[in-house]
C-alpha cells in the first residue's frame, strides 16, 4: 500500500526531547515500512526515517530562530501534497485540522488522527462542518467528546516492543512524573502525594512558553526543601533509566486525557502506574496489574501498598499484550482498507490513478 504519513513540523519526527505526536508518527512510520508498505513521511528536514522524506523546512519549527510565523509551512507542504494526492492510496494526517479544506473532495483516502483534546466548544461546528473527513481518535473517551458521525474506529497507541528494556529490579528507590509542568497535568499533585509518602520524587518535564507563569508562581515555591528533585526535559534514551529504576510513575492528571502515552512508556519498563481516573486513563491502565487508579491525593496515599504489590513482570506483559506498535500499525491498515473499501463501494469516489496495483484491482472489482 502507498501512504502519506503527515506529521507536525513544530518537532522533527521523531522529535529530539518532548513531542508525543512526531513521536507516535515516527514509531507508525517505521513499522508500516517494516511490514512492506510503501511510505512517505512528510516532516521536517532534521526528520529520521527509513521511509521516503519530503521535507518543507530544513528543522524542526521549534528550534528554528528564525521562524516567527509557523502556518505558512504548513500551507506549503498541504498545497504540495495536494497535488500529489492520486500518488497515494492513504493520506494519514496528524496535524489537527489544517488540511481539511483542501481534502474534502477526497476525503475518502484520508484518515485524520486526533492527538489532542476534543472537549471544548470551538471543535464542535468544525466537526459538523466537515463530517466526510474520517477521523480516528486514540481512546474511547476522547472519541465521546467528538459529536458527529466523522470518527472511523478507535485506535490505541503503542510503542516498539524492544524500544524500553524492563526493568524487574529498580534502584532508583522514587516515584517519578514525567510530562508538561501544566495545570492539567496536575504536577502539584504529584508533589502532595510523595510528600505524603515521604517518598522521593523526580520531575523530568517541559515548561512550555504558556505554562511558565503557572510554573513560576505554583510549582516552584513547591520545589523548596528536600524530597522533590526537578530535573527538566529529558530525551528518549533518558527515560530508560528514569522510568526503569523508578517505583512507580504519578500521573494525577486532572483533564480529559486523551491518551496519555508515558503510561505505556513505563509500563513497557515494568514500572507501575498510579493514575487519576480522568479521560482515558481506565481504557489504558488494568487495575491491579499494571497499575492503580484513583480518585483523589487521600485515595493515592491509601493505594501505594497496593501499588508496590504488583508483579513488574506483570506490568511488562500488560504493555505487550496491548499496546505494542505492531498492533498498533496492524489497527491502523485495517482502518485504511476499511476506508478504501468504503470508496471503492461508491460512497465516495476516489481517483485510483498513481495508486498502487492492490488498490486499483479494489476498485476494478468494485467499480
Amino acid at each position: 500500500m502507498k501512504i502519506a504519513q503527515i506529521s507536525p513540523l513544530i518537532e522533527s519526527t521523531p522529535p529530539q526531547l518532548y513531542g508525543g505526536t512526531e513521536r507516535m508518527v515516527s514509531w507508525l512510520t517505521e513499522e508500516l515500512v517494516r511490514q512492506g508498505h510503501e511510505v512517505t513521511l512528510f516532516a521536517s528536514g532534521d526528520s529520521v526515517t527509513d521511509a521516503t522524506l519530503e521535507a518543507f523546512c530544513p528543522k524542526a519549527l521549534r528550534l528554528d530562530p528564525r521562524v516567527k510565523e509557523t502556518n505558512p509551512y504548513y500551507f506549503v507542504m498541504l498545497d504540495a501534497l495536494r497535488r500529489r494526492a492520486d500518488e497515494f492510496d492513504i493520506l494519514h494526517f496528524h496535524i489537527d485540522y489544517f488540511h481539511y479544506p483542501l481534502f474534502r473532495d477526497i476525503a475518502n483516502k484520508t484518515l485524520t488522527t486526533l492527538h489532542g483534546r476534543q472537549d471544548t466548544h470551538d471543535l464542535q461546528p468544525l466537526h459538523r462542518t466537515f463530517p466526510e473527513m474520517p477521523l480516528a481518535t486514540i481512546s474511547d473517551s476522547q472519541a465521546s467528546f467528538v459529536r458527529s458521525r466523522n470518527v472511523a474506529g478507535t485506535v490505541l497507541h503503542g510503542l516498539p516492543e524492544n524500544l524500553f528494556a524492563p526493568n524487574y529490579q529498580p534502584q532508583g528507590g522514587y516515584l517519578a512524573f514525567l510530562g508538561r509542568m501544566a495545570p492539567d497535568k496536575r504536577p502539584d499533585r504529584a508533589i502532595e502525594i510523595a510528600r505524603k509518602l515521604r517518598v522521593p520524587l523526580k520531575m523530568a518535564a517541559k515548561i512550555d512558553a504558556v505554562d511558565q507563569e503557572y510554573f513560576d508562581q505554583k510549582i516552584a515555591p513547591m520545589l523548596k526543601g528536600e524530597g522533590v528533585e526537578f530535573i527538566g526535559e529529558i530525551n528518549e534514551q533518558q527515560k530508560q533509566d528514569f522510568l526503569g529504576n523508578a517505583a512507580a510513575l504519578l500521573f494525577p492528571i486532572d483533564w480529559p486525557e486523551p491518551f496519555g502515552l508515558v503510561m505505556i512508556e513505563a509500563m513497557a519498563c515494568g514500572t507501575p502506574v498510579l493514575a487519576f481516573n480522568e479521560g482515558s486513563v481506565p481504557e489504558v491502565i488494568d487495575e491491579g496489574k499494571s497499575g492503580v487508579i484513583v480518585g483523589s491525593v487521600p485515595e493515592a496515599v491509601q493505594s501505594f501498598p497496593e501499588l508496590m504489590a504488583i508483579d513488574r513482570k506483570a506490568v511488562r506483559r500488560a504493555f505487550e499484550e496491548r499496546f505494542t506498535v505492531a498492533r498498533m500499525a496492524d489497527d491502523y491498515v485495517a482502518l485504511y482498507r476499511k476506508l478504501l473499501t468504503a470508496g471503492a463501494n461508491g460512497k465516495r469516489t476516489l481517483r485510483a490513478a498513481g495508486a498502487s496495483p492492490e488498490i486499483r484491482a479494489l476498485h476494478a472489482r468494485e467499480a
